[in-house]
Formats: C-alpha cells, sequence, structure tokens
C-alpha cells in the first residue's frame, strides 16, 4: 500500500476501526477500510491480516502495544512479511524502518499541553511519517466525565482562545489554566 492508497481509503470512509482482539471481528463487519490493530499478537497477526485482506481492509499495527513481536527492525521485518499495510509508532526510528520495508508509516503524538504541541513540531522536522496521529482527539468528553463528580476539574493545555476557555467551562470546569497572557483577565 502506498501512502496515496491511504489517502483515497480514507477519503472513502474517515473513520478508522481502531481495536483490540475483542473487537476485530465487528471491525471487519464495519464499513471502514481501514484498521488499527492496537494490541497485535506475535502468535495470530498473520491470519489477522489475511482476514483484513480478505475483507477488502488495510491493517496497520500498532508496534509499540503489539505482543511478542519486537521493537526493533526485525519486528518490523516480521510485520512486512506477514502483509501489514503499515505500522503506528510513537518511535520515529520505527518509523523510519517501516518506511525502508515498504509500509505506511503513522506516528502518533500525544498533544497534552504546549510543551507537547512543541515536541511535535521539533519531531516533524526531523521526523519524515506518511500521517501523524493526535491524540486525544476529544478532550471536552474526559472533562464532562470527571466534572461534577467529588474532586472539581481545572481544564488546562492548549488553551488559547477564550472560545476555548468557554468551551472547558461548559463542559464542566471549574476553571482554566493557561500560559496565554491575554486570556488571564476574562
Amino acid at each position: 500500500m502506498t501512502p496515496q492508497e491511504m489517502f483515497e481509503c480514507l477519503e472513502r470512509n474517515p473513520v478508522i476501526a481502531a481495536v483490540h482482539e475483542a473487537a476485530f471481528d465487528a471491525a471487519l463487519a464495519s464499513p471502514a477500510e481501514v484498521i488499527f490493530y492496537l494490541k497485535a499478537n506475535l502468535l495470530t497477526v498473520a491470519e489477522r491480516v489475511r482476514a483484513a485482506h480478505g475483507a477488502g481492509k488495510c491493517i496497520f499495527v500498532h508496534i509499540d502495544l503489539a505482543e511478542g513481536i519486537g521493537k526493533d527492525r526485525i519486528g518490523i521485518e516480521y510485520l512486512a512479511s506477514v502483509g501489514v499495510d503499515g505500522v503506528i509508532s510513537t518511535r520515529t526510528q520505527l518509523l523510519r524502518q517501516a518506511k525502508e520495508h515498504g509500509l505506511v508509516a503513522i506516528q502518533r503524538f500525544f498533544a497534552l499541553d504546549s510543551q507537547g504541541m512543541e515536541s511535535i513540531s521539533e519531531t516533524l522536522e526531523s521526523a519524515a511519517p506518511d500521517l501523524i496521529e493526535i491524540m486525544p482527539g476529544v478532550i471536552g468528553k474526559a472533562i464532562s466525565r470527571f466534572a461534577g463528580g467529588r474532586i472539581p476539574v481545572i481544564a488546562g493545555g492548549l488553551i488559547e482562545t477564550k472560545k476555548e476557555v468557554m468551551a472547558a467551562l461548559d463542559c464542566g470546569a471549574i476553571a482554566v489554566s493557561t500560559g496565554k497572557k491575554e486570556l488571564f483577565d476574562i
């Protein structure tokens, strides 16, 4: 699979089924064209790749979470040999090796605060993944889940506009922490 083919899959169906073993069959039966196999297992990954391809799906293994598969060049070579379409990792070196083996490379980042955002920018200057995945995708959900409990929630990190302040408060946070001076007097 080429990065362009991946983009075309995502244009047709932008929802990726990100699953552990228990939900793998549901991913196969879904309209999603791309599967992120989050906890691949050395003993079953080849079978899961065949099943995904048989169902017309692309399959990416999150190598950082894989069980029994080395987080090294040999692990990448093994995944390439069983036919995965690509690899997901937080590790730049593993993604470079994946690309050397013709796999699509997806780098996962956690954007938790402004330092994390800067780290992403710095990494992307030297790395060349085909795609990046930025997590979390929905922070309001986390605020809502814990707000209203016995411990009050303060939302912090990446809050740079009045609209973002208000969104966090609307989700139930009692306050917002920010390093953006322009927001200190809201």
